[in-house]
């Protein structure tokens, strides 16, 4: 059975631009090096500012790339940023055609995180380098021009799932205080595609990333973490006990997303801990069709989107 019958005609074209990946130790570095030369999307590219900031404990310092911060135009808000690429892939640099222009044209900051990868860093390192990155803001927050308390979490797919676990990392330490979370298809169960996954559905995730290429990402963040101690939900989202406390929440996620149940399941739970949630699942849409701009389905997702970012950040 396939599911191709059930795509969205208008995002079909994503199918090549984001070929299917066989993904192996033996073919990674490959397919890094691939990535390196960046697709040739239409629209505004953003310039950024990148600093180095200090890595936790030790760790080695983390590039941040910022947008429009101004010490001069104080008190505005800010969307810390978190790329996609399954835990292995990607930079900061995809930031450039997304939140970056997003951030200069609604008049809000944006820094995106340079976090290391997976496997050469293993959990805790990735997690720890958003949250170094989500400190320095905050300590910055008077040089860049943010108001400290409208900071909002985003990330896309494997950057959902660690601003996912950013936002528990957060609320567990007790040192920042988010103004939300937005979760675009987001990567929050490790579980999903392998022995233990709780969902079955024969029409998630045949194309794009698919359940071999989610147990790839997920053993390669994971080493040998046992997923036996209070900071489990830090590397797999939906592993948390407990999601009381989190701060209102955006997701969305296209029907046929082999991330479409865990990321419902997560909505529902957060609902049902008393955070405020607003979810989306599009119809006939795959993981990444949000690249297909023309579509009329990704149109409404960047307005959704947009609406979110307005709403979250308190923009006038």
């Amino acid at each position: 059975m396939t599911t191709r019958h059930l795509i969205d005609p208008e995002i079909a074209p994503v199918l090549d631009m984001l070929p299917q990946l066989q993904l192996s130790d033996d073919v990674l570095h490959a397919i890094r090096a691939g990535m390196a030369s960046p697709i040739d999307y239409p629209g505004p590219v953003a310039v950024p500012d990148i600093r180095l900031i200090p890595g936790r404990d030790g760790a080695p310092d983390v590039p941040l790339h910022l947008f429009n911060a101004d010490p001069a135009r104080p008190g505005r808000p800010a969307i810390l940023h978190i790329h996609g690429g399954g835990m292995i892939l990607g930079t900061a640099e995809m930031a450039s055609r997304s939140i970056g222009p997003m951030a200069e044209t609604m008049g809000f900051v944006a820094a995106s995180v340079d976090y290391r990868l997976a496997p050469e860093t293993p959990f805790p390192g990735p997690q720890e380098d958003c949250y170094a990155a989500l400190d320095w803001l905050v300590a910055q927050a008077e040089t860049l021009g943010i108001d400290p308390q409208r900071i909002v979490v985003m990330g896309e797919s494997a950057g959902g799932g660690l601003a996912a676990a950013l936002a528990q990392m957060a609320r567990d330490r007790g040192e920042v205080t988010l103004a939300g979370q937005i979760l675009i298809y987001p990567m929050l169960d490790h579980r999903t595609g392998g022995p233990e996954c709780c969902w079955r559905s024969p029409t998630a995730g045949e194309f794009v990333w698919t359940p071999h290429a989610n147990q790839y990402g997920w053993s390669a963040l994971r080493g040998d973490y046992r997923c036996d101690d209070a900071r489990k939900g830090w590397f797999s989202p939906a592993l948390a006990d407990d999601l009381a406390g989190l701060p209102p929440t955006y997701i969305s996620v296209g029907a046929l997303d082999l991330f479409v149940d865990e990321d419902m399941d997560y909505a529902r739970r957060l609902a049902g801990a008393g955070v405020p949630v607003e979810t989306h699942v599009y119809p006939g849409a795959i993981h990444g069709f949000d690249m297909m701009a023309t579509a009329r389905v990704a149109q409404q997702s960047r307005n959704d989107l947009t609406g979110a970012i307005r709403r979250l950040l308190v923009l006038d």
